[in-house]
């Protein structure tokens, strides 16, 4: 009789430890289904990656998203929708796509970027900007040439040139702003307006309209500056970010021209 009842007193406390055990795997238990803890450790990691910080709080609203999720899709299963041909199309499609971005991630985590692929880009990128400079100008747009003559001959007269800028210019983008194009590279212009800037000493303006595709401009030189280029640690997270895509484009062309297709 005491054998016994040692017998079921030690099953009993077996079952105990297994029924607690398997309750810290889940986070309830809904219409006799048990909601395993991995969906929420799942979303919340989800949240992470995105940069979003999971709290206590927070953790509590995904408990409740894991936990509605699971009465709707016993109710939706109890509905047969699981056997409706365009159900599992959409389960196909989004089987492949979570398979593809693990492939991605894969690659990336395997393939990366180092630091002295980086420099080297950039070093590349350096040399081809060069020791160049920096403009800082304005310009007045107009549509024909009688308006800058008229606009140049008043700036000689002592106008002002932001004021008739404001007041003339068909340039929004700068006219607002008193003609003002901020530092730039030559480059950054069309060739007849570049090569009259460039001519300018600091100050001087264009004694004579400059025509461009966009019409006629009078153009004032503010200020020249050596380049300011950037510093290798100020840009690289975009260099690391454009050579990772580039790799991984390479391995996906790889994969295709590898590929039999008939």
């Amino acid at each position: 009789m005491t054998r016994s009842f040692l017998t079921s007193a030690a099953t009993f406390t077996a079952l105990a430890i297994f029924t607690i055990g398997a309750a810290a795997q889940n986070i309830a238990i809904v219409n006799g289904k048990a909601v395993p803890k991995a969906r929420l450790t799942a979303l919340a990691s989800q949240l992470e990656r995105s940069g979003k910080p999971v709290g206590p709080e927070t953790e509590q609203q995904l408990r409740e998203e894991v936990i509605a999720r699971e009465i709707f899709m016993q109710e939706a299963q109890k509905r047969g929708m699981e056997a409706n041909d365009e159900f599992k199309m959409q389960m196909e499609l989004a089987r492949q796509s979570l398979l593809i971005r693990e492939l991605f991630s894969d690659f990336q985590k395997n393939n990366p970027v180092t630091d002295e692929l980086a420099k080297t880009t950039f070093d590349k990128y350096m040399a081809t900007m060069g020791g160049g400079k920096e403009y800082r100008s304005r310009h007045i747009l107009v549509e024909k040439e009688e308006q800058a003559k008229a606009i140049i001959a008043s700036l000689k007269k002592g106008g002002k040139f932001e004021d008739i800028a404001k007041k003339q210019s068909k340039d929004p983008g700068s006219g607002a702003n008193g003609g003002d194009l901020e530092w730039a590279n030559p480059s950054s212009f069309v060739k007849e307006f570049s090569d009259a800037m460039v001519a300018l000493k600091k100050g001087q303006f264009t004694d004579a309209p400059v025509k461009s595709q966009f019409g006629f401009h009078v153009i004032r030189l503010d200020d020249v500056r050596d380049m300011q280029l950037p510093k290798f640690e100020e840009v690289k997270p975009q260099i690391v970010q454009q050579l990772q895509q580039e790799k991984l484009l390479e391995f996906q062309q790889t994969l295709r021209q590898q590929a039999k297709i008939e």
